[in-house]
């Protein structure tokens, strides 16, 4: 499969610079897969799609200000790192990327906040990747607080002004390099709404790591390799999850983490699901048979992605490029604080 097969032609400006003043106010395009029309809608809507018993799956991960701006140590040199994820045998080492990459070597030393915080180069990794080890005094999370950034998104120009909008309301679990943006939509009101209608809402955590930031630079789709993903999913949701569709009733993942982590649960329970933790490197594309959700809300993705390849092989790939193309011609926003889609 070819994955010019996912591309298509994007206006610049429906590309979503900063998020809206009232996140529910976003637009929400309904995708019916036996369908032919799709309903458009605002996404406070979303909850008369949602019948009682079925379960909403909300990833609970919080993104860290892990962008930092510092300097080498023996020249001066201006140097960006993006923190990616930690280490699983040791807390203070750190997958990154770095630019200028060029100009960090092993043994680099890179320095931020005056010293407050320094990162030694350990391992040269492919794709600008660096192992840095980090030193500091203090809590890691309080020091990445004053001096870090959030890590928009480079298609994103503009400053952000709130670092909250950039965090889903639920966020709890620290680790992601990038928010969960389906998410973002949602307000504690419009949960509560959903709730109060017979709704499970359960979470699980995926923590975003390198696979968001890695374009597709193969042409055969099957030849992309997946960054692997730290995920956790507790014994009670899925006690829950296993119940809904003991009932018959349908699992709707918030966003494409969520869904690769049920996926990644229910292939190895052979479509049911039990406590689990680890990391996922499942790579999604059509073809591939869905265990776990029965509908996805996700936001509008970057052509030739993953992500539309995901969401493809949940809609159908023509299904998928014909609503894109109906949501270009609406002037919706995309990407991370564009508009939603509710996939059924």
């Amino acid at each position: 499969m070819d994955v010019s097969q996912f591309d298509f032609d994007l206006p610049e400006e429906l590309i979503a610079q900063t998020p809206l003043k009232d996140r529910t106010a976003s637009k929400l395009l309904v995708v019916d897969k036996d369908k032919q029309e799709n309903d458009h809608k605002q996404f406070s809507d979303v909850v008369q799609y949602l019948n009682p018993g079925d379960c909403l799956v909300l990833n609970d991960t919080k993104v860290l200000p892990a962008r930092l701006f510092g300097q080498k140590e023996d020249t001066g040199g201006k140097i960006e790192v993006l923190l990616l994820s930690q280490e699983e045998d040791h807390r203070d080492r750190w997958s990154a990327l770095v630019k200028p990459a060029k100009k960090v070597k092993e043994g680099t030393v890179i320095s931020f906040g005056d010293g407050r915080l320094k990162a030694t180069c350990i391992e040269v990794r492919p794709e600008g990747g660096r192992l840095l080890e980090l030193s500091y005094e203090g809590i890691l999370q309080q020091v990445l607080d004053e001096l870090g950034h959030m890590p928009l998104p480079p298609y994103i120009q503009e400053e952000l002004n709130d670092r909250d909008r950039y965090q889903t309301v639920y966020a709890e679990n620290e680790g992601s390099a990038a928010a969960p943006t389906a998410g973002l939509h949602f307000t504690h009101d419009l949960l509560r709404e959903v709730e109060a209608k017979g709704v499970h809402i359960v979470t699980l955590t995926l923590h975003v790591g390198l696979g968001t930031f890695r374009p597709v630079n193969v042409d055969n789709v099957e030849e992309h390799q997946m960054h692997g993903e730290y995920y956790e999913l507790s014994e009670e949701t899925a006690r829950t999850l296993n119940e809904v569709k003991s009932n018959g009733k349908r699992i709707i993942s918030v966003g494409t983490t969520s869904t690769r982590t049920l996926e990644t649960v229910a292939n190895e329970g052979e479509g049911t699901f039990h406590a689990s933790s680890g990391w996922t490197d499942i790579f999604i594309y059509p073809g591939y048979q869905f265990l776990a959700v029965d509908g996805i809300v996700t936001n509008f993705h970057l052509p030739k992605s993953t992500l539309v390849m995901l969401v493809s092989a949940f809609a159908g790939r023509e299904r998928i490029l014909s609503a894109y193309e109906e949501a270009i011609a609406h002037r919706y926003r995309f990407f991370s604080f564009g508009d939603a889609m509710l996939l059924m």
